[in-house]
This record gives C-alpha cells, sequence and structure tokens, in this order.
C-alpha cells in the first residue's frame, strides 16, 4: 500500500512529532510563551498525519489478523466473515494510503491568501477585449456561486463594452489555493458580431491571479516609489473627471507601474494601487521560488507563466480545452457561466498527483 519512501517519510514525521510532544511537557518549553506558542503550533500541524498514520498501522495489524483467519480458521462462517473483512480492510488501507500521501505533500502558505485577478486583452482587437469581458464575468460568477467577496479595482474598457485591462480582489480564506492554477494565456474560437463572413476568429487574454500579500509580507519603502496624480478619464462619478483624484505608482527599484483611478478620493485610489503593487512584488518572488523549486520537478498543470497558453474556449463546438492536462469538455455555457468546478477540481488532482513526487 505504501513503498518504502512514504513509509520512511512518515517515521521521520513521527518521530518529530513525539520530540515535540516531550518538549511540551518540559519545564523549560512551559516556561517560554513564545517557544511553547511555536511548538504547540508544529503540533498541530503534524496531528491530523499522525493519526491517519496510527489508524494505517493499526489496519495493517488487523489485516494481517483477519487473512490468518482465512487460511487457518476451520469454521466456514468464520472464514466468510474473516474474507468480508479482509476486502474492507484493504480498501480501508487503500483509503488511508491516499489520504496520508496527499496530507504529505509540501503546503504552499499562500494557498490560504486573498487573491487579485488581473486581465489583459492580448491578440484580437475588439473581439479580445469582449472575450477578457467574458472572462471577468465567468471569474465573479463563480465567485458569487461560492459567496466570496468581489472588490472591483481598476478597469479600462473598450468602445464595445469589453475590457483592455480589469483587475479585481477576491476576499476568502483559501481563494488562491482554488484559483491559482486560471494564470496564463486563455484562447478563444469564435464569431466575432462583427464579422459579416462568418469567418471563426481567433484572439487571446492573459489572466494572472496573484496571491495578495500584506504589508507584513512585502516591505515597500517609501523612497522607493513614485506618486503622481492626474485626472481622471472615462465614465464616472460628477467629480471623478473634474478633480486630480487618480494615482500613479512608480515602484523605483523594479520599475513597475500601477494606475488606479476608479474611486473620487486620492487616497482610495492610492491604497489600491498600492495593494496591486504588494501583490505583483509577491508574486515575482513567488516565481523565484517556483523557478527554482521547477529544477527538481516539472508540474503536470505547467508553469503558470502568462506567456503559456492554458486554455481554448472554443465556441462553434461549444468546447472547452485545458492544454495543460488534455481536459476536453463540452459545456462552455455553463463554464461561462461561472461553473468552474469540473475544470478547478482537475487541475488541483493533476497538481497534487505531480506533486507526489516531491515526497
Amino acid at each position: 500500500m505504501l513503498d518504502n519512501r512514504v513509509t520512511e517519510k512518515l517515521n521521520e514525521v513521527s518521530s518529530r512529532f513525539d520530540k515535540i510532544e516531550e518538549s511540551l511537557g518540559s519545564p523549560e518549553v512551559a516556561g517560554d510563551p513564545q517557544k511553547y506558542q511555536k511548538l504547540a503550533k508544529q503540533r498541530a500541524e503534524l496531528e491530523a498525519i499522525i493519526v491517519l498514520y496510527r489508524d494505517y498501522k493499526k489496519s495493517v495489524v488487523e489485516l494481517a489478523d483477519a487473512e490468518e483467519m482465512v487460511q487457518t480458521g476451520s469454521d466456514r462462517d468464520l472464514k466468510e466473515l474473516a474474507e468480508d473483512e479482509v476486502k474492507a480492510l484493504k480498501q480501508r488501507l487503500l483509503d488511508l494510503a491516499n489520504k496520508l500521501k496527499l496530507a504529505l505533500i509540501p503546503k504552499d502558505p499562500l494557498d490560504k491568501k486573498n487573491i487579485l485577478v488581473e486581465i489583459r486583452a492580448g491578440a484580437g482587437g475588439d473581439e479580445a477585449g469582449l472575450f477578457a469581458g467574458d472572462v471577468c464575468r465567468m471569474y465573479t460568477r463563480y465567485a458569487e456561486r461560492r459567496r466570496w467577496k468581489i472588490e472591483m479595482l481598476e478597469s479600462s474598457t473598450t468602445g464595445v463594452g469589453g475590457f483592455k485591462q480589469v483587475i479585481f480582489s477576491v476576499q476568502c480564506e483559501g481563494a488562491y489555493g482554488r484559483m491559482k492554477y486560471e494564470s496564463g494565456v486563455h484562447r478563444v474560437q469564435r464569431i466575432p458580431v462583427t464579422e459579416a463572413s462568418g469567418r471563426i476568429h481567433t484572439s487571446t487574454i492573459t489572466v494572472a491571479v496573484l496571491p495578495e500579500a500584506e504589508e507584513v509580507d512585502v516591505q515597500i519603502r517609501p523612497e522607493d516609489l513614485k506618486i503622481d496624480v492626474f485626472r481622471s478619464s472615462g465614465p464616472g462619478g460628477q467629480s471623478v473627471n473634474t478633480t486630480d483624484s487618480a494615482v500613479r505608482v512608480t515602484h523605483l527599484p523594479t520599475g513597475m507601474v500601477v494606475s488606479c483611478q476608479d474611486e473620487k478620493s486620492q487616497l482610495k485610489n492610492k491604497a489600491k494601487a498600492l495593494r496591486v503593487l504588494r501583490a505583483r512584488l509577491l508574486d515575482i518572488e513567488k516565481a523565484k521560488q517556483d523557478a527554482e523549486r521547477a529544477q527538481t520537478r516539472k508540474s503536470q498543470v505547467g508553469t503558470g507563466d502568462r506567456s503559456e497558453r492554458i486554455r481554448t474556449y472554443n465556441f462553434p463546438q461549444g468546447r472547452l480545452t485545458d492544454h495543460r492536462i488534455n481536459l476536453t469538455i463540452y459545456r462552455l455555457t455553463g463554464v461561462l457561466e461561472g461553473e468552474l468546478d469540473e475544470v478547478l477540481d482537475a487541475l488541483q488532482m493533476a497538481d497534487q498527483e505531480s506533486r507526489l513526487t516531491e515526497i
């Protein structure tokens, strides 16, 4: 059920758990609240694995006893009961083994974070902008289905009702762990409403799903920022276009620029721009760490790089294809209405299977 490598890892975890429990009972640790809290947190993180592993080892012993009863028992009824127990215990051990493998997968500390979603129109002109609007609506409807809180941070519209760019936040614990697989190039194949000859056009957009960074996650020095204010453009409230409320923040060390003009208040626009900047800086740091890990493993769900085409939405066939895991489903309309769970479940499972190789 469990191979030697996994068993060795579990024995290491079990040994570490026992040492932590022993330390927690020592006067030295009990008298140091900070040290006690740190060890108690480590114990809590390991406890779920230990409970599963103890249950697994107990079931191994029970299986051996049941198999011995089948082989040596003389009572026919008891042997039949033992045979049924052997089947049940083998299935239980299989289930426990799978749970233990998943429990050993290294956790991404960013998975619990809220997210910022950036969607930008790529190749395809107005059609790309319209598709950016479709994908934005797909994500917001998915978030609404899960009762996640959404806040629009910045948008730049096209003249035909689409988006050149749109940035919004999703606030819910675990949002990043669920949505991080959406980063990349999304391709659409369909007949634009403006196409008189009925030809299918191909357009692209890029999606970036960024873990939202707190101030403690990313330190930004005031001297590293250049703040410019300007007059907002486009539709808005009465005062949006008549005061210098829009804010452009430039991060001098990286050259990164973030603008925000959706709010009437200059302070609110600055706060939103800094949220986006912190998230992008955290994403850069995460990309460095991912690149280091990628040297030891190749993920089945791709790198998440925005230059990588991850998915095609084919409207004439009603088909969605995720190229990273060769997933194809023929209910495109439902997906665009926010029914994303089938796609995200498959991506999450593929990621877990690939990360098992790290154990």
